[in-house]
């Protein structure tokens, strides 16, 4: 039985696309930079942000600490609360944390910005302990979260923890650190995605996620 359920927060709980996108769109247009099509920059749902702005338009540098602090500007004003919650997720969250099992949150997005979201859709009623980068962590890739939550809940047996979440970076981050994993289908990778990062299973929709960890 998992006892650590831990789940990413943009695209598994959250419907993020329109807040981030929103933002990645106004740090684009500062740095000169104009996106035609809209659905590219799904893209930034998921790595952290030095690593989107990086791949994918080349900013290196101060222009990538520029581009960053547009985005921040923007989500961390207004962007946070155009984030959803899927429909069902409170009906997980209820049953996993009245099954006594303890619910974090493990997401690359700066930990001021995700406690912000927790708080304006609620979920900060489910949630233990929200588990994200603050201005010193240098590598905010899911592994080395993944390594803080372990340390968190005191190093249990890793076959007690399982993280949840939607791309190739959830699934890797827990293979590298030794945790089963659940690649949800409704966010914003898809299933050759999740199959090819080797999740251990696959959930169509959030409740099918209470038959993995029961």
């Amino acid at each position: 039985m998992y006892e650590y359920i831990c789940f990413d927060l943009d695209g598994t709980l959250t419907q993020s696309e329109y807040g981030v996108t929103g933002a990645v769109e106004y740090a684009l247009n500062k740095m000169g930079i104009e996106e035609p099509d809209k659905n590219k920059l799904l893209r930034f749902i998921g790595p952290p942000l030095y690593v989107s702005f990086d791949e994918y338009y080349g900013l290196k540098g101060d222009n990538l600490e520029k581009a960053i602090k547009y985005f921040r500007s923007m989500y961390d004003t207004k962007g946070y609360m155009e984030s959803p919650l899927y429909d069902g997720i409170e009906d997980v969250l209820g049953k996993i944390k009245a099954a006594g099992r303890h619910i974090l949150i493990v997401t690359s997005k700066p930990i001021g910005m995700a406690n912000k979201v927790a708080a304006n859709t609620g979920l900060d009623k489910y949630i233990e302990k929200i588990i994200g980068p603050d201005g010193e962590m240098k590598d905010a890739g899911k592994a080395n979260l993944l390594k803080n939550a372990l340390r968190y809940a005191g190093c249990p047996d890793k076959s007690r923890m399982i993280m949840i979440g939607d791309r190739l970076y959830d699934i890797e981050g827990a293979n590298e650190v030794g945790v089963d994993s659940i690649g949800v289908l409704y966010g914003y990778g898809s299933k050759d995605e999740l199959t090819k990062a080797g999740a251990t299973y696959l959930a169509a929709r959030p409740i099918d996620i209470l038959d993995h960890i029961q």
